[in-house]
């Protein structure tokens, strides 16, 4: 008998430069508790196993400049959703926390509160990042560099875990000791063992280092969106890696970071996300990610004109950060560039430091010939280099495409990237998830009161 897969569904906020539309009236503060509480309130209504917030801990700099066209400050995640715990009762709370400028024992304190303030509904979306960059705005920087920064999440990681369970199901508190590669630390961890036991670890990445963290240490791992036969053989190997770790394919959710655009008819539809995309591009913003590749000032380029004649130069002002350059890894939930397109060298769009002058060359000739082969603008250019929406369409062909793409075992569901808040998840919780469950292919109601068993994820084994 074929045992029907359920669609599992998320959420990202808050949105940024690349998917957001901030010149929106509608489109709130990322400071303002509105602006987060309303998309929570959608999400939990719309059953979503969670809603994950975003983090930066330093906004782009170009020539010595802020450079965030909509930058309005970016809130500690953790804070903000030990608020949302109190406005929401069965939707799970992300948050994205680096393992590069914090302690095991803070950050597995802080989350720890938030599961027992949410009753067990925490999750820690483990960003690895460790770039000089934003290293800067710390004391003293990075612990690693880029290339031992899996190793150190991953020892960041179990460390978390032993904390956790340095108090027993019983309530009481056993002192630790841990002497690893990064971290010599003992103690008592100051809390009672959480609701979950461990909150959920979210991972993001597909490179070689992204997957075996995943298979070793992680609950669900969020990827790009892709064709479904290779969304499959993602899956495939995943499955191969966990069996290394002894673990069961369901022991890891896989789901894609996806762009949705509604409309009545398909062309109503495509034409809402040409205009989106176009919003999101702003002819300010074209130049500045054209300048990011190109390395000089191109500020006084028409953004509907063509592209740069000369080659991209190294310009010490645009990369600061001096070699070895740190390894750039994208973010999937940043860079979802359709099959037709080739796989994205380093996102000009982010911090100085990140492209080196080899990815620059190449990217700007798969530009130039994506310009001549359909005339293209600058501004076209990048819009069409970096396609964001992923599923186009009616309600309906959305909500059959989504059901297929998790069928055919491509995924386990999805990650919501909305490219205004608030406001923005209400069409697809209205729209497409009755139709979702009409399908027999998502909840009628949360069965659980725990993210775990939202993801239908097991209990994490370990210690008494």
């Amino acid at each position: 008998m074929t045992v029907r897969r359920m669609v599992h569904l998320a959420a990202r906020l808050p949105g940024d430069g690349r998917d957001a539309v901030r010149t929106d009236p509608r489109s709130g503060p990322r400071t303002a508790f509105a602006s987060l509480e309303q998309p929570a309130r959608t999400a939990e209504r719309g059953l979503f196993d969670f809603l994950l917030l975003s983090e930066r801990l330093r906004l782009p700099e170009h020539r010595g400049r802020i450079h965030d066209l909509d930058a309005v400050g970016w809130p500690e995640t953790v804070t903000v959703l030990n608020a949302l715990a109190a406005v929401t009762e069965r939707l799970g709370l992300a948050a994205t926390a680096h393992t590069a400028f914090t302690e095991p024992y803070e950050l597995a304190r802080r989350l720890a509160t938030l599961d027992h303030l949410s009753e067990g509904r925490a999750a820690w979306h483990v960003e690895t990042t460790a770039d000089a960059f934003t290293g800067a705005n710390f004391r003293p920087g990075p612990r690693t560099g880029a290339r031992d920064r899996y190793a150190h999440a991953v020892e960041f990681i179990g460390l978390a875990r032993r904390l956790w369970d340095s108090w027993t199901a019983d309530g009481l508190s056993r002192p630790f000791a841990h002497q690893g590669r990064y971290f010599d630390i003992a103690g008592e961890f100051g809390l009672p063992r959480p609701p979950q036991r461990h909150p959920v670890v979210i991972l993001s990445g597909e490179t070689e280092e992204d997957r075996e963290a995943a298979a070793s240490s992680a609950d669900v791992l969020l990827v790009r969106h892709r064709s479904v036969a290779a969304g499959r053989a993602l899956a495939a190997d995943l499955g191969r890696r966990l069996a290394g770790y002894g673990r069961a394919a369901g022991d890891l959710k896989i789901m894609c970071g996806v762009g949705v655009v509604l409309g009545d008819t398909a062309a109503e539809a495509q034409e809402r996300a040409v205009e989106i995309r176009r919003q999101q591009i702003s002819p300010q913003g074209a130049l500045f990610v054209l300048e990011r590749v190109w390395g000089t000032d191109l500020s006084g380029l028409d953004p509907d004109g063509s592209l740069p004649e000369t080659d991209p130069v190294p310009d010490p002002v645009l990369d600061p950060v001096p070699d070895p350059l740190p390894d750039f890894v994208p973010d999937p939930l940043l860079d979802l560039v359709p099959d037709s397109v080739p796989d994205p060298v380093p996102d000009p769009a982010t911090a100085p430091g990140r492209m080196r002058h080899g990815d620059r060359l190449a990217l700007a000739g798969t530009w130039r010939a994506l310009a001549k082969e359909k005339g293209l603008s600058i501004r076209e250019t990048v819009i069409e280099a970096s396609g964001r929406q992923s599923f186009i369409g009616t309600p309906d062909t959305v909500a059959a495409a989504l059901q297929a793409y998790v069928r055919e075992g491509a995924a386990d569901g999805f990650v919501l990237l909305p490219h205004r808040t608030p406001g923005c998840l209400d069409e697809f919780v209205d729209r497409v998830v009755p139709l979702l469950q009409e399908r027999g292919a998502f909840r009628t109601e949360y069965r659980g009161t725990t993210l775990r068993s939202h993801l239908g994820l097991p209990d994490p084994a370990g210690e008494g």
